[in-house]
């Protein structure tokens, strides 16, 4: 092209092609960023939204409805419930992460080992995935905690272990994906180490998919770990962990709605948001608008 024909175009606006190649997120997006970042700020300074302890109680104000005083209403031991719920989340978000982690870590190590060129490495990861896999989620959790005992740590290493092969698995297809790149290639030929290679090529372009399935994960993890809580086999009361409300309402549910509603509204809005951002997430990486 001549330097003729370059002098009848339009100036390009690197703002406009900024705004193309990435575009708005969806209102549910944005709704779902708020959400996770205000559940961010509750679990690191509660107090900023309350003034009550969530282990305070007062006998007189048992069981109050929502009102003006008590935002989401008193538990059967006159506990704030709005206190509970904010603290809550930083338990809940806590195991989570911490779940999330550890199933990242493992998740990776062992796809990345499965994405290279040896059968017998690929065979043996991809078998202990499939047998992983094979019991649903909640039910080994359960056969950990069973072993390892209850307790906050215990219940995140046995959520983590049930999500190992979800990080595992697209770990290994994209370790294969990139060590067949042509980039891969030419940096063996320009003299590239195996070592060099794989920090500075490999490892960059595989972990660009873990966010999204991080992201994914740590609502489900949650999930789980809630349930599991439910049963008795995470933080015992009196913590204010969303899944320990919810055992602790099922006694007053008959005459007392709120003790359970909100807990169990808070966890079903978490697994919703980071389901949405992680959605959000995939789709950007796959290239596709959010």
């Amino acid at each position: 092209m001549t330097d003729s024909s370059l002098a009848g175009t339009a100036p390009v606006d690197d703002a406009a092609v900024r705004s193309r190649a990435l575009p708005r997120p969806s209102a549910g997006v944005a709704l779902a960023a708020a959400f996770v970042l205000l559940l961010a700020v509750a679990a690191l300074a509660p107090q900023l939204f309350t003034h009550y302890d969530p282990l305070e109680g007062d006998a007189l104000a048992s069981l109050q409805p929502p009102g003006a005083e008590h935002l989401f209403g008193t538990d059967r031991l006159g506990r704030d419930i709005f206190a509970r719920t904010l603290y809550g989340a930083r338990y809940s978000l806590a195991i989570g992460l911490g779940a999330a982690a550890i199933s990242a870590v493992f998740g990776i190590a062992l796809g990345l080992l499965a994405g290279q060129r040896s059968r017998l490495l690929d065979e043996t990861v991809s078998r202990l995935f499939d047998i992983i896999s094979s019991f649903p989620g909640v039910l080994l959790a359960l056969l950990v905690v069973t072993f390892l005992g209850a307790g906050l740590t215990n219940i995140a290493i046995a959520v983590g272990i049930s999500a190992i092969p979800k990080f595992g698995r697209v770990v290994r297809a994209q370790t294969q994906l990139v060590r067949d790149a042509d980039y891969v290639t030419h940096a063996y030929i320009y003299g590239r180490s195996r070592l060099g290679v794989f920090f500075g090529h490999l490892l960059p372009n595989v972990l660009t998919a873990v966010p999204v399935v991080a992201t994914v994960s740590i609502g489900t993890t949650i999930l789980a770990v809630s349930g599991l809580s439910f049963l008795g086999l995470g933080p015992q009361p009196p913590t204010p962990e969303w899944g320990v409300m919810l055992a602790e309402s099922r006694d007053v549910l008959r005459i007392a709605w709120w003790p359970g509603v909100f807990p169990g509204a808070a966890i079903t809005l978490t697994v919703i948001a980071f389901t949405v951002l992680g959605n959000a997430l995939q789709r950007r990486f796959e290239g596709r608008a959010p």
